[in-house]
């Protein structure tokens, strides 16, 4: 007699080509994630393969109830970690039936910039630090039994596990300062799929955390209290400055993304006012400054960049709910193509 279980762990491969695709885009909120699954002829190996779809656009806050359809784009693959197999996560963006991007599309954009000539030549590396707090439903900060330093291990360890099947570029794990709190890193990632990995990997992370009972927040400061925020500190290099003489460009493009802290600032997520208060390692959110070392400043250059005259520098001005594709796109068109006026 099969159980639950061996129902859901069935290898459809077995006796089928059909696999499943989870399609993946971001709701009306421009922080939440939001899925449905198809079946498709497998093995799929290209976006190209798969077909566009369609939702209701009303029921996530992304359309008006007379004219409610919206397109699913397929734009990213990814293994399935749940389903496994041949089945896969699909990262889409989403369009009018005529073919524009809705409002909460910010992928459309970043590609746009991404794939201009001057941008895709200068090859922009990425690599995020996601930060985030892990919550139990009914209290403050998520507690594994018999755990007083390390809250949550197997969740982060599952996800951490969970994204390298998927096939993201997901460098690394920690622990921060606030309890219940971790942090993971992508990358380096090159361009648009900066955006698509961090997107993915925060959907496996939810997925995980409603399997295990916990509520996952990207609230940038989610319990106020005397301890660092939640950042998404954004990673940033171009092939000019990875070459020698890389370090005088670094200066100028910090020199252009001081120009436009402003701007910068208004697209770095939700509540970052909360998080950037000048304490715990953040520089206050009116002011820009940067320096080498300088965990308190808002661009910090490691001393490896300084000594050997090219690398990268970190932006750490991002708020932990922040849109990736907002801030990696904004970074490379503040450093890359604006002029600096």
């Amino acid at each position: 007699m099969a159980s639950l279980t061996d129902l859901v762990n069935l290898n459809l491969s077995d006796c089928t080509d059909k696999i499943i695709a989870e399609y993946i885009w971001v709701g009306g909120s421009g922080i939440d994630l939001r899925s449905k699954a198809r079946t498709v002829k497998g093995p799929i190996t290209s976006v190209s393969q798969l077909p566009k779809w369609n939702y209701d656009g009303s029921s996530t806050g992304q359309a008006p109830g007379e004219d409610s359809e919206v397109i699913l784009y397929p734009q990213a693959i990814f293994k399935d970690p749940f389903r496994r197999g041949d089945n896969i996560l699909v990262m889409c963006d989403c369009y009018t039936p005529q073919g524009e991007p809705i409002p909460t599309n910010k992928r459309y954009n970043a590609a746009k910039i991404f794939s201009h000539p001057d941008v895709a030549a200068e090859v922009p590396w990425y690599g995020i630090e996601q930060e985030y707090t892990l919550l139990q439903k009914d209290g403050p900060y998520y507690c594994a039994a018999g755990a007083d330093k390390a809250f949550g291990r197997d969740v982060v360890d599952a996800h951490y596990k969970a994204c390298i099947y998927a096939g993201i570029n997901i460098s690394g794990i920690n622990g921060e300062v606030m309890p219940g709190q971790w942090e993971f890193q992508v990358g380096p990632s090159v361009g648009i799929s900066a955006g698509d990995e961090i997107w993915v990997a925060r959907y496996i992370l939810e997925r995980i955390t409603e399997m295990a009972g916990v509520v996952l927040s990207l609230d940038p400061k989610p319990i106020k209290g005397d301890w660092n925020g939640a950042g998404a500190h954004t990673n940033y290099s171009t092939k000019s400055m990875r070459e020698p003489g890389g370090y005088e460009v670094i200066k100028k493009a910090i020199e252009k993304l001081g120009k436009r802290h402003t701007e910068h600032i208004a697209a770095y997520g939700e509540g970052n006012e909360r998080r950037l208060t000048g304490r715990h390692e953040t520089a206050d959110i009116n002011t820009f400054k940067w320096g080498v070392a300088n965990r308190g400043a808002s661009i910090r250059v490691g001393r490896d960049t300084e000594k050997e005259g090219k690398g990268y520098f970190e932006d750490r001005r991002p708020a932990s709910n922040m849109d990736p594709y907002v801030v990696t796109g904004m970074i490379a068109e503040t450093t890359i193509l604006w002029k600096g006026n």
